[in-house]
């Protein structure tokens, strides 16, 4: 059970690892003058759409999200207007979280929100594809022991990796080095995308060599 578990997250991970990859290099191939610095709010939200279609189609498919109870179709619609409303309202929250450690508050205001929907594409969306539009899940998983499942303990390294980027990220900017990545919010994006892609690489490492530890029981 544990490796199938596992062998599973290494190829969903694998697969959104590839989604980011694409998201690069297929549009500096197909449109002229993309770049990561130069267009890089193009590049910021290629990134961004993609992580959220390949997420939302490979979770779906492995049927990771909890079950729901009813299958009508206003419950359906009911449900997806609250993912919707979640992704929206955790751009909210980033964005204010972003100005409050620094970020210009007029300025570079769209760059400001366009940083947050990514941070929001890495981090909320797989807490919705994952726990659903369940607060009260979310709260548990990020709590001490709260994980339950390897799919819970991966989500927390992933969103943990992907924030620590983000922070780390942000530390070159006041930097005198005139340097085109030191732009807002391009090390901030970028630290935020790296630490995602090795917490997606870092966690089913993590789990296999840790499994002995882990007392919870599989879904």
């Amino acid at each position: 059970m544990w490796d199938r578990e596992i062998r599973a997250m290494a190829s969903t991970h694998a697969i959104i690892a590839a989604s980011v990859f694409m998201a690069t290099v297929l549009p500096a191939v197909l449109v002229p003058g993309f770049s990561v610095y130069g267009t890089h709010l193009s590049w910021l939200y290629s990134v961004s759409g993609a992580v959220v279609a390949v997420s939302v189609a490979v979770f779906w498919l492995l049927g990771v999200a909890p079950p729901t109870k009813r299958n009508s179709l206003g419950h359906k619609l009911s449900r997806l207007f609250r993912y919707c409303l979640y992704f929206f309202l955790s751009c909210l929250f980033f964005h204010a979280v972003v100005v409050l450690y620094g970020a210009p508050l007029i300025d570079s205001a769209l760059e400001t929100f366009s940083l947050a929907v990514l941070l929001t594409s890495l981090t909320t969306l797989r807490c919705l594809c994952v726990l659903g539009p369940n607060v009260q899940a979310w709260i548990r998983v990020f709590s001490r022991h709260g994980a339950m499942s390897v799919w819970d303990t991966g989500l927390q390294i992933t969103v943990a990796c992907t924030v620590v980027g983000a922070w780390l990220g942000a530390f070159p900017i006041p930097l005198d080095w005139d340097r085109p990545w030191q732009v807002w919010p391009i090390s901030c994006s970028l630290g935020s995308t790296i630490g995602f892609l090795t917490g997606l690489a870092a966690a089913p490492l993590w789990i296999h060599y840790h499994r002995k530890q882990l007392t919870y029981k599989c879904k």
